[in-house]
């Protein structure tokens, strides 16, 4: 496939850029400084752009088969790149007729999962939304404009972010995020954004990701500003 990654010097997105090259596709990375993607490859091209104009990026998604993001605020004060950037993606790829989108968001953006436990629900639940309010509403716009589109879209919900390596045991939930499981390593969230890519049944859907029951102490340290559980936008992806 032919793929344009946004948000791509992120830790997400530096995954799925890796993971997509690895497994054969073509790959456009566009970010705002290409000094922070440490990747090259011959199947893939680097574009430097800002996301107020979709003009420009126009090219960066002709002719490609899909197109997958990871952007977001990693700080409050920061909030806004999600929705105006996603905004501006949207336009392009209306233009170009491109189809298919999967985008990261976080579990707090939607409803509390069913299933999840009650201290989660009474305490973590509103005091993450409590402390992280801006990104998250932030997040709820981008969904909006996302749903809104002619794009078959896809949300991704994970929690908090981990680095380490892909464990192959992480859970997937069609519909919400997963409850009891508050921790993914980037390397999973990147594997489920890809194979969702040619999976019918997400489109139009969220779909969480989590760490599997085996896995959960698996990953590595947490890196970047990364706040807390269900804050899959707080990383650096610019």
């Amino acid at each position: 496939m032919r793929l344009t990654v946004f948000g791509a010097s992120g830790g997400t997105g530096q995954q799925v850029v890796r993971q997509a090259l690895d497994a054969g596709h073509e790959v456009t990375a566009v970010v705002r400084n290409p000094d922070r993607l440490p990747v090259r490859h011959e199947r893939l091209e680097v574009v430097t752009a800002e996301l107020a104009d979709p003009e420009p990026l126009r090219a960066a998604v002709a002719g490609r088969d899909a197109a997958l993001s990871g952007l977001g605020a990693p700080t409050n004060k920061a909030a806004g790149i999600a929705s105006r950037g996603t905004r501006t993606i949207l336009r392009a790829l209306e233009a170009e007729g491109v189809r298919r989108y999967v985008a990261v968001s976080a579990p707090p953006a939607g409803p509390v999962p069913e299933g999840e436990s009650l201290l989660f629900r009474a305490v973590m639940w509103p005091l993450i939304g409590r402390v992280f309010k801006d990104i998250y509403a932030d997040l709820r716009l981008m969904e909006r404009e996302i749903r809104a589109s002619a794009t078959d879209w896809t949300l991704v919900h994970p929690p908090q972010l981990k680095d380490g390596p892909p464990t192959g045991a992480y859970q997937k939930r069609i519909g919400g995020a997963v409850p009891r499981s508050h921790t993914v390593v980037r390397a999973d969230v990147a594997h489920l954004m890809l194979a969702l890519l040619d999976d019918p049944a997400t489109v139009h859907q969220v779909v969480g990701v989590a760490a599997g029951r085996r896995s959960r102490t698996r990953p590595g340290p947490e890196t970047g500003p990364e706040p807390g559980p269900g804050t899959a936008t707080a990383r650096s992806r610019r």
